[in-house]
């Protein structure tokens, strides 16, 4: 089991950055393939971005590509999700998820350890 916490949320202006955190207890952080996640008011969780085990291979959102980069340090436990360019419509709270065994990374339901999320407010 992986608990997960996030950090690094705020109110930014537009075209501005924030460099989220997600920090995993245990001693099998690389076990987990980790993704990122972001609930709008009134909207579905959506993908954000992935990134394998060992941190290898990578996967973002169409809307998010070339703007957000995730990144991970199995050595700190932790996954990061730099954010640039930011836009009022990034605006949501953003949540981390771990699985052992991801079979659709950008499918919410495919993870099974969740934090609790963390409000990124973009101010136009």
């Amino acid at each position: 089991q992986v608990q997960l916490v996030e950090s690094g949320g705020g109110l930014v202006q537009a075209g501005g950055s924030l460099r989220l955190s997600c920090a995993a207890s245990g001693r099998t952080f690389s076990s987990y393939a980790m993704g990122w996640f972001r609930q709008a008011p009134g909207k579905e969780r959506a993908f954000v971005a992935a990134i394998s085990k060992s941190g290898s291979s990578t996967y973002y959102a169409d809307s998010v590509k070339g703007r957000f980069t995730i990144s991970r340090d199995n050595a700190k436990n932790t996954v990061y999700l730099q954010m640039s360019s930011l836009k009022p419509e990034d605006t949501a709270v953003y949540y981390c998820a771990a699985d052992r065994s991801v079979s659709n990374v950008a499918a919410a339901g495919t993870y099974d350890y969740w934090g609790q999320g963390t409000q990124v407010t973009v101010s136009s």
